[in-house]
């Protein structure tokens, strides 16, 4: 499975792990497929790992996805960035029915 986090992306990980005071938990990122075929993206620290997740350690972010994301999950990127004024997580997932590539 590949997957990109940002630098901006991975502090503000960083920085939620410590206001939160989750420094070990592993970020869950999983994705849910509505019955439009849209995706819906849940994200959040997670400590109940199951033996079919993926677990992958990206600079020192670790992540698990479950075993029906992981195909879903493959190719993204996660972001933070302002859009209309608020700082806020993005998925840009070429698997997304709604994702529109740069310059389409």
């Amino acid at each position: 499975m590949k997957l990109t986090v940002t630098d901006t992306a991975k502090e503000q990980i960083a920085k939620s792990r410590a206001e939160t005071n989750t420094p070990d938990l592993p970020l869950r990122i999983a994705i849910k497929v509505q019955s439009s075929g849209a995706f819906h993206y849940l994200m959040g620290f997670d400590d109940n790992i199951d033996a079919s997740d993926t677990k992958v350690e990206i600079d020192g972010v670790n992540i698990i996805v479950d075993e029906a994301s992981e195909p879903l999950v493959d190719g993204m990127t996660l972001d933070f960035v302002e859009i209309d004024g608020k700082m806020e997580f993005i998925f840009i997932n070429p698997n997304d029915p709604n994702y529109k590539a740069p310059g389409s």
